[in-house]
């Protein structure tokens, strides 16, 4: 007899339907899996074999052949197991297979008939919404994950006797419900601005960061505070909204780093690779493509600390997504776009040993030595970086205050009302001032003549590229909301023109 399961593979973050039909019919005994199944997917015919034993189910020894459509994709992971047991069940008459083809089945089967959680199965959910099925069978720790798409009955389940039974008798059965404001917990933060003694400077340039959406890096000696800036960055950033989150947690579902499946990514994400990370770390890779840092750091922040130890050749990797929001991984037989919508924050020492340039600890590096160091950094990549500040050794007076800075829910304020002029402005064609493009800044970055010129010179004497000078009015502008003025105004260029240290420096 022919029975035919739908269930779902993961490409890039999206999900597309696969048929499994299962034929059991006369011939020696056996299971064929065709339709390009990867090594997890071959090993479900012993998974699936001892699982259906083990749960007291008759397993038919007979020719089986298990296809996977369609069958020029590749399938890969274990959440073909429940599939492929409810056809050979539906196919060997044990269960009803009336109900087969209005929902879709996903799970991994442990051997004793009990039902494992896997990954990717939100984005499943949500293209199960759209291709209008009617309901989602996953195992019990996913159900509160699926059930965060509105309008789609998810049943979750433990064990294979249970999802037969739903099957021959679905009346007695509910779907999950899924209550987004219990999911939606409180946000938490790795640290408050208030803990920052001194560095009023990067403190202004971390808030014109979080206001606009603008990459940053902080250059100075060691122990003066980069990185402590850089971390909290994520803390003064407004929240996610639901769309936000709901994108963020599918990208962490495929990746399988949801920490409890029932609950959305509700801070914004931080990720801080180390200096060693490849190039596939960090914009995604594999034979199968799976999501980068870059990517977990969708509608958050990506922190690389010690930018300038990283590998030339890794960093370059960074260039289409800064400026595109997305990147394209390519294989032979597909091409996967992951979405990299992302703030870069990145910290550097000013040369090999640290100190060039400090007041205290004299530079043992010669020009030459700083030259190279500074190598790695190409120009069209510092081209990318919105605000390059100097961050200085705080002063002893300053490092024995016992007086704390602005915290960091004030300056969230100031940035979310920032935020929304620039929403209210663009009429929500674009998130933040960071992602302006050439006609945007036409329209509302107009400068007067005396603007103009000073814009101007400082092109002339800092060499600068037209991507550069772009991104000086971006912070121009953000400035200007953050101060609630709505034409730009000279001391706003000014401000966003001592935002380019690097470019002083080389």
């Amino acid at each position: 007899m022919l029975a035919r399961v739908w269930s779902a593979s993961i490409v890039g973050i999206d999900a597309l339907k696969v048929g499994v039909e299962i034929d059991v019919a006369g011939g020696l005994p056996g299971i064929v899996v065709v339709g390009l199944p990867d090594t997890a997917v071959q090993e479900s015919r012993e998974r699936v074999k001892t699982a259906l034993k083990n749960a007291g189910y008759a397993f038919p020894m007979r020719k089986i052949v298990i296809n996977l459509t369609p069958a020029d994709v590749r399938k890969e992971g274990p959440s073909f197991d429940l599939p492929i047991s409810v056809g050979i069940l539906a196919a060997s008459e044990q269960i009803s297979a009336q109900l087969l083809g209005d929902y879709l089945f996903l799970g991994e089967v442990s051997l004793d008939g009990s039902l494992r959680p896997i990954a990717g199965v939100l984005p499943i959910a949500a293209a199960a919404h759209k291709l209008g099925i009617a309901g989602l069978v996953v195992p019990a720790d996913n159900a509160q994950e699926a059930a965060l798409i509105k309008n789609l009955a998810v049943y979750g389940f433990k064990h294979l006797s249970e999802v037969s039974h739903f099957l021959n008798n679905p009346e007695r059965y509910q779907p999950v419900q899924s209550n987004i404001q219990q999911l939606s917990k409180t946000r938490s933060y790795s640290g408050d601005l208030k803990d920052v003694k001194g560095q009023a400077h990067a403190r202004r340039a971390l808030e014109i960061a979080a206001a606009g959406g603008h990459n940053l890096i902080f250059v100075g000696p060691p122990g003066s505070g980069k990185t402590m800036l850089a971390r909290r960055l994520s803390g003064i950033l407004p929240p996610l909204s639901f769309a936000e989150a709901l994108e963020a947690t599918q990208i962490y579902s495929v990746a399988g780093l949801l920490k409890n499946h029932g609950s959305l990514v509700n801070d914004r994400p931080f990720r801080s690779p180390h200096h060693s990370a490849s190039g596939p770390s960090l914009v995604g890779g594999g034979s199968f493509p799976r999501p980068g840092e870059i990517s977990l750091a969708h509608h958050g922040v990506l922190f690389l600390d010690e930018l300038t130890e990283f590998k030339r050749d890794v960093l370059e990797f960074l260039r289409q997504p800064l400026e595109d929001g997305y990147v394209t991984v390519s294989r032979t037989r597909q091409s996967v776009v992951f979405p990299a919508q992302f703030t870069l924050v990145a910290s550097t020492n000013p040369c090999p040993c640290g100190y060039y340039g400090d007041s205290i600890q004299p530079c043992t590096c010669s020009p030459r030595q700083r030259e190279q160091y500074w190598a790695k950094l190409s120009g069209p990549l510092m081209d990318r970086i919105d605000l390059q500040v100097a961050v200085n050794r705080l002063k002893p007076e300053e490092i024995t205050q016992q007086s704390t800075g602005e915290n960091s829910d004030s300056v969230r304020q100031r940035v979310q009302a920032a935020r929304n002029r620039a929403l209210q402005r663009f009429d929500s064609e674009i998130r933040c001032n960071a992602a302006m493009q050439s006609s945007h800044l036409k329209t509302w970055c107009q400068l007067d003549a005396t603007t103009s010129t000073l814009l101007e010179g400082a092109i002339r004497k800092l060499g600068l590229s037209a991507r550069a000078s772009d991104r000086i009015l971006k912070v121009a502008r953000t400035i200007a909301d953050l101060a609630g003025d709505e034409n730009l105004q000279v001391h706003h260029v000014a401000e966003a023109i001592q935002y380019r240290t690097i470019d002083r420096m080389q």
